[in-house]
């Protein structure tokens, strides 16, 4: 029983983090070792999908420009497990890995046409993070404000005085801003949607049993 309540844990909070942290770190490895063949093919590139290569609005967030960028994703995302991961279900999880990703690469496609190419979770994780800190006030958890204006305010600098120095150096790349931002949009959008339709299940449920 404890193995297999272990097991189903598991395959709740940790198993698709891990999937999506192997995903980037074996195309990373194996996109050096091809000599960029796999990227060629993947990463989001805005011409390639205006001729239809769709799958690149998804598969372009498990790349990244070195390792310095992958490891600097890898850490948000044990970061944010650490805050909210008692939050993550598989289900809800996944709605918000592909949610987040679409949602950053249409934003971008459509918002900021003159970046023509973009690699890394970051985006995605932006989403991550607003949606974890919407759940921790939904949970009456008061750091989920703090949480919440900080990465509104992060976003905020960004679009204003632009990314970090240091971080455009250390990832040898410009930083991606507009996908910070729509990323977050649409980490807010799907949060806001999970607080709302999980309130309407509760006063659903609860007249039933009122009327039982």
């Amino acid at each position: 029983m404890l193995k297999r309540a272990l097991f189903a844990d598991f395959k709740q909070t940790l198993l698709l983090p891990l999937a999506v942290a192997l995903l980037a770190v074996v195309g990373y490895f194996l996109d050096n070792f091809v000599n960029g063949a796999l990227s060629d093919l993947l990463v989001y590139h805005s011409s390639a999908i205006g001729q239809g290569e769709l799958w690149r609005l998804i598969s372009g967030h498990f790349f990244h420009t070195n390792g310095y960028h992958l490891l600097l994703n890898l850490g948000a995302m044990t970061l944010l497990f650490g805050l909210h991961g008692r939050y993550y279900r598989f289900g809800a999880y996944l709605m918000l890995f592909l949610l987040s990703a679409l949602g950053t690469s249409i934003g971008i496609y459509y918002f900021a046409p003159e970046l023509k190419q973009y690699v890394g979770l970051s985006g995605v994780l932006h989403g991550v993070f607003i949606w974890g800190a919407l759940m921790d006030i939904k949970h009456q958890d008061k750091t989920g404000y703090l949480l919440l204006l900080g990465i509104c305010l992060k976003v905020a600098h960004e679009q204003l005085y632009g990314a970090s120095e240091e971080v455009i150096n250390l990832i040898d790349a410009n930083v991606a801003i507009d996908a910070h931002l729509w990323g977050a949009i649409s980490g807010l959008i799907f949060g806001l949607y999970s607080w709302f339709s999980q309130n309407n299940k509760a006063k659903i449920q609860g007249q039933i049993k009122g009327n039982n």
